[in-house]
């Protein structure tokens, strides 16, 4: 009757909005609850809880209560609470009771008024994947100069 299933398949990486569970609820965090770790879903999550780790998501609500300490990177990224470390989005709202340290990447991004924000804001396409902003370059190709 039941089976489980060892299709692999369905990752993060390749999410998009044909790949993610249809008509399901969102996973929700509550405000007593308390993760050290990363979260990982296909699905939407509501955070009013505290999490130590990153977070990834179809869409992620940080809820007024909530906090995170990480990277948050999801496709819809509602911000009403604390994160401490980058956001990630194709599309990011940070409301007015939002208190946000770190660098923020996104194709779109609306602010309201009262919104703290300390951190770089960075418009990128493909915001979400983690390749990264600019290219490294070697030791070998990079001179120093000095000055007297």
């Amino acid at each position: 009757m039941f089976s489980k299933s060892n299709d692999k398949s369905m990752t993060v990486k390749t999410m998009n909005k044909s790949t993610r569970p249809t008509n399901s609820a969102p996973s929700i965090i509550g405000a007593d609850v308390t993760i050290k770790g990363d979260i990982k879903t296909l699905g939407e999550i509501q955070l009013d809880g505290t999490i130590e780790g990153d977070v990834r998501s179809a869409a992620v609500t940080i809820g007024e209560h909530g906090s995170v300490q990480g990277i948050v990177t999801a496709e819809e990224v509602i911000i009403k609470g604390s994160v401490n470390g980058q956001v990630k989005g194709r599309n990011i709202r940070i409301e007015k009771t939002a208190k946000v340290r770190g660098d923020l990447y996104h194709e779109t991004l609306s602010v309201e008024a009262g919104a703290f924000i300390e951190g770089k804001l960075t418009h990128k396409k493909d915001a979400t994947q983690d390749k990264p902003a600019f290219p490294k370059v070697s030791d070998n190709k990079v001179s120093e100069q000095k000055t007297a």
